[in-house]
């Protein structure tokens, strides 16, 4: 793929109900790779006060999604098949950051890494980080 369709990365990241309830935003996106941002709010928090592994698993999923999505084909779509998370230290703080980058891109499965940051506005530290596999399928019309 020679260019990146925005319109198309725009759509798959604001067509998903469950991403636009929890309120991740995409900062930018480039060939291989994608920057999003959540502001936290309580509704994100486990119950000690710490940011829910849920929350940071869904985060570091979707920017990965979309970071494979501007790899492929016209025609094609990814789909994660399979995602490990470590969960570094407790995360704590008023916002999220995620940059996934593509580590190998292939054309049945393409692997991405997250890294999550949490903390203050520029003071932010690695919490998790995941391994995601994506599967290229052919999209439904």
């Amino acid at each position: 793929m020679s260019t990146i369709n925005t319109k198309e990365i725009e759509r798959v990241f604001r067509s998903a109900p469950f991403i636009s309830n929890l309120g991740l935003q995409m900062d930018s996106v480039g060939p291989g790779e994608c920057h999003t941002s959540l502001i936290l709010a309580e509704q994100h928090m486990q119950h000690d006060g710490f940011v829910h592994a849920g929350v940071q698993a869904t985060v570091a999923d979707h920017t990965a999604g979309i970071a494979g999505s501007t790899l492929v084909e016209e025609g094609q779509q990814v789909l994660s098949v399979e995602f490990k998370i470590n969960l570094l230290r407790t995360a704590k703080g008023s916002k999220l950051q995620c940059h996934a980058k593509v580590l190998k891109a292939g054309k049945t499965l393409t692997v991405v890494e997250s890294e999550v940051y949490c903390g203050e506005p520029g003071n932010l530290r690695l919490v998790s980080k995941a391994t995601i596999t994506l599967a290229v399928v052919t999209k439904n019309p």
